[in-house]
């Protein structure tokens, strides 16, 4: 397969990490809001779990398993966040997922990076469908996947345990656009 490829939009880049991310990682991700507001991420974050996550990156891509980004600002550099997709290559579908920093929050670049991602997914991977899950009280997620255009599929009831409290999660999913079929120049009717 070839090299995963960098992604831009007006405001962020999105690109493969790199080891040198791991602190930024480490301190972003391991934010107690963050990690509260997410199905996967720890907290507090375990010292050397970012350097093993990112190690997981370019062999999963290189497999055609998915591909995870560092979401970065176009204009310095900065770490923001991550997003990424995790395929299921039998189904042509995969599972988007993303953080980004606190301080990042409400501005829009979740709906930018996973907009990108998704087309990405949709294009060069060849997906079927994508979907994504999260947790029910975190409506801000909610709102991002109806941005990008998926429809809500329903409630997973008690499906995660998170710090010792059941959570429901909510999946949500969007289907490859369809061609429209040309038409014909000569009426039939």
């Amino acid at each position: 397969m070839f090299d995963q490829p960098i992604l831009e939009t007006a405001r962020l880049r999105l690109r493969p990490f790199v080891l040198t991310d791991a602190p930024h990682v480490r301190v972003l991700a391991g934010a107690r809001e963050v990690a509260d507001t997410t199905l996967n991420i720890p907290h507090p974050y375990p010292a050397g779990a970012a350097e093993t996550w990112i190690a997981t990156h370019q062999p999963m891509w290189a497999a055609g398993h998915g591909a995870v980004y560092a979401v970065t600002d176009v204009a310095d550099g900065g770490l923001l966040g991550a997003v990424s997709l995790v395929r299921t290559p039998a189904k042509e579908s995969a599972e988007l997922g993303y953080w980004l920093a606190v301080s990042a929050w409400g501005r829009g670049y979740a709906t930018e990076a996973a907009t990108a991602v998704c087309q990405l997914g949709f294009t060069t991977l060849g997906l079927h469908r994508i979907q994504a899950r999260y947790l029910c009280r975190n409506p801000a997620s909610g709102r991002v996947l109806q941005k990008l255009g998926m429809r809500d599929e329903g409630i997973l009831r008690d499906a995660v345990s998170k710090w010792g409290r059941f959570e429901d999660v909510a999946v949500s999913a969007i289907l490859a656009p369809t061609p429209t079929p040309p038409r014909s120049c000569v009426d039939h009717s």
